[in-house]
């Protein structure tokens, strides 16, 4: 009797022992995985796809080292494990609701798709800093322009945001979108993009329970359920968060800035929300990730992604860390131009991607 009790425990105990060791094995793996994953990630993050380690910023000089600058009498290093993202809202539609439309010089429609709204993202390991530069869409730059035939026609000055239309409207105009804000901003390196369809809001912003801001101008457009005015208190939900960032007020001169700090605004309000769900359960990344995968065009794929979520979620990020492209905006023979203050811009650049060699 007591041989068979002996016998009965050691089976319990073997039992356990094998449900131990095959927890412990799953985890392993699953740590392994995201070990992979992150080493795979990081690699591809390091690779720039547009721009260049030599910016177009500062002055060079043959006593000076590689990817080193002077600038206002200081020398600066390049800040090479900078991480840039170019992230894009795309309007796929030819003409939106208030308005806009999307054109080449020739004067047809140009049905890629424009990037409504530019951000470019940087990630600073050095400091642990999450910075972002708002792109104003009308920022009239290169653009380089191809037919109907597909054929390349050269480079006309048009607004930055219409770059994204001459092509697929997939990767192939990602890559040309990436092309010209690197340009743009003196050749800087830009390593990865992301280019979200401006539809995929809604979906986003409720995966996270809806979005709170204190309304910046009024929005009235009964077309849409719109009327909310300046200093109120909502939490943007649906499409009250779509047409937030995507409405804009025609009687207001300047309208696309004014609606540039709403964007400005929902980003940070956002990613900050996102970013402490995420914080206590990284699954909720992963499922961000996954509901964007059906409105996104990007080069992050799941290790990339998983590499970023692990390593970045710590990261400061507040208002003080979004800057804006300084210049002045003049009503066009069509449509409002913004034309960028170069100095200003190559300051913000000096800062954001170099580091001073003390």
């Amino acid at each position: 009797m007591l041989d068979n009790n002996i016998t009965t425990e050691k089976k319990k105990l073997t039992v356990g022992l094998r449900t131990i060791i095959t927890i412990l094995a799953i985890v392993i793996v699953i740590v392994g995985i995201v070990f992979v994953l992150r080493l795979v990630g990081k690699s591809q993050l390091s690779k720039a796809i547009a721009g260049e380690r030599n910016v177009d910023v500062g002055e060079s000089s043959t006593a000076l080292s590689e990817n080193q600058i002077l600038y206002k009498g200081k020398v600066y290093q390049l800040n090479e494990d900078l991480i840039s993202v170019l992230v894009m809202g795309i309007d796929t539609e030819t003409v939106d609701a208030v308005g806009e439309q999307s054109w080449k010089a020739d004067g047809t429609v140009n049905n890629g798709g424009q990037a409504d709204t530019l951000f470019l993202t940087v990630i600073n390991p050095h400091t642990k800093e999450i910075s972002f530069v708002a792109i104003n869409r009308n920022t009239m730059a290169d653009v380089d322009v191809w037919d109907d035939e597909g054929n390349y026609t050269g480079v006309v000055t048009q607004q930055i945001s219409l770059q994204h239309g001459y092509g697929d409207g997939g990767v192939e105009s990602c890559e040309r979108q990436v092309k010209a804000v690197s340009r743009m901003l003196f050749n800087i390196p830009i390593n990865s993009y992301a280019a979200i369809s401006m539809d995929g809001v809604p979906k986003l912003n409720d995966a996270i329970g809806g979005v709170d801001v204190t309304v910046l101008d009024d929005i009235v457009y009964p077309e849409y359920n719109m009327n909310l005015h300046t200093g109120e208190n909502v939490t943007l939900k649906g499409k009250t968060a779509y047409w937030y960032v995507r409405l804009r007020n025609e009687n207001a001169f300047n309208s696309n800035q004014l609606r540039l700090d709403r964007q400005k605004q929902y980003l940070k309000a956002f990613i900050n929300k996102a970013k402490e769900k995420s914080l206590s359960d990284i699954r909720i990344a992963l499922d961000l990730y996954k509901t964007m995968g059906e409105y996104m065009v990007t080069d992050i794929d799941l290790s990339t992604f998983t590499y970023m979520a692990t390593e970045y979620l710590n990261y400061d990020f507040d208002l003080d860390n979004i800057y804006t492209l300084e210049g002045e905006t003049i009503n066009g023979t069509q449509f409002e131009e913004f034309y960028m203050d170069e100095d200003a811009a190559e300051e913000m650049i000096v800062n954001l991607f170099y580091e001073e060699v003390k």
